[in-house]
């Protein structure tokens, strides 16, 4: 009887140890907090050439997504009627987009529109040429998800912000024309009437622009007016309404003071 006591003792010991080290060493790490400190980085370039072996599985896999993408993107959404240029301080390419841009938001917003303002580096290539314009020509064009948006701009910060343009060799502007002297907008006219820097003026332009890119900080404090309206959907649209066939040309808009 005594022997079976001890021996039930030592067992219940036994099986009672373990499980109290165990709950020990989780609640030591349990209320442990690691931090990780980097001391050093490196990394490896690995060369993608024709010669590397191929995974024809992958490729059968997305085959027919890239050929449903490329169906799509090569549609012909309109016709050129000359070759469209980007160049500064003008470009037909550039007049063509902020063209899109200032009709539409006629339409897209319910007040007067004074001008549209393009910034030229959003232009990512530098020419659509005559004959057919695929969507993939509109996507290379404008392939960011950039936001029309307006403003209403005092005539004081338009000018600082003309002067910014100037001082980048000129955008592409809609609306209005201006002159560069010395890295200054000069001879600006808007609606064919001189700049008032006094009057306070509708402006559509890019989310990113409007934002202070480009340095364009005098624009960051200004409310933004949007409809959630893309650029690039300005332009799908403009080639719509023009019954496919566009014919742009350098106007003047923007030159250099002699």
């Amino acid at each position: 009887m005594f022997s079976s006591v001890i021996l039930n003792a030592v067992s219940v010991q036994k099986n009672w140890f373990p499980s109290f080290i165990s709950f020990l060493f989780l609640l030591l790490f349990a209320s442990c907090k690691t931090t990780f400190t980097p001391v050093a980085a490196s990394y490896k370039d690995y060369s993608i050439t024709a010669q590397q072996i191929k995974d024809t599985l992958l490729q059968n896999e997305m085959q027919p997504y890239r050929d449903s993408v490329l169906k799509n993107m090569s549609e012909v959404v309109g016709i050129a009627a000359n070759k469209l240029e980007r160049k500064r301080p003008e470009g037909s390419l550039g007049n063509f987009v902020v063209d899109a841009i200032y009709n539409k938001a006629k339409e897209k917003f319910n007040f007067p529109i004074d001008i549209a303002i393009l910034n030229d580096d959003g232009l990512r290539i530098d020419q659509i040429a005559a004959g057919n314009i695929t969507k993939w020509d509109i996507y290379n064009v404008m392939p960011f998800e950039n936001l029309m948006v307006a403003q209403k701009i005092k005539g004081d910060v338009l000018q600082q912000f003309l002067d910014l343009i100037a001082a980048d060799k000129g955008w592409p502007v809609a609306g209005m024309t201006m002159q560069i002297k010395e890295g200054k907008a000069v001879n600006v006219l808007i609606g064919g009437k001189p700049l008032d820097i006094k009057k306070t003026y509708m402006v559509v332009n890019s989310d990113y622009i409007a934002n202070g890119g480009k340095n364009a900080v005098m624009l960051k404090s200004i409310p933004q007016l949007t409809s959630g309206y893309l650029l690039r959907d300005a332009i799908f649209d403009y080639i719509k309404d023009n019954g496919k066939v566009i014919t742009s040309k350098e106007e003047n808009r923007v030159t250099y003071a002699q």
